[in-house]
């Protein structure tokens, strides 16, 4: 399974949307790497995952939530409820 997903920061609601073939590490990454692109806005929080048999599928979707504001806008919606109580 492929996963893409979005996460929450604790510290300053920063969100960030990503794709991988394992959540349980990569969550564990953001939260504990030092290095690199998420590291300064732990600690993170799950906030929303979608599930692809299809890793292009995953891609294309992580693709289109980034690049395309509606579509992300229109997820947002869909969930404002579970960002909101992230944290």
């Amino acid at each position: 399974m492929y996963y893409v997903y979005i996460l929450i920061s604790q510290k300053n609601r920063f969100k960030y949307i990503g794709y991988t073939s394992d959540l349980k590490k990569r969550f564990f990454a953001h939260n504990n790497t030092e290095k690199g692109y998420t590291s300064r806005h732990r600690p993170w929080k799950l906030a929303y995952y979608e599930a692809f048999v299809s890793k292009q599928d995953a891609v294309e979707r992580e693709k289109s939530l980034k690049k395309y504001p509606n579509g992300f806008g229109i997820l947002k919606k869909r969930i404002s409820r579970s960002l909101e109580n992230v944290g």
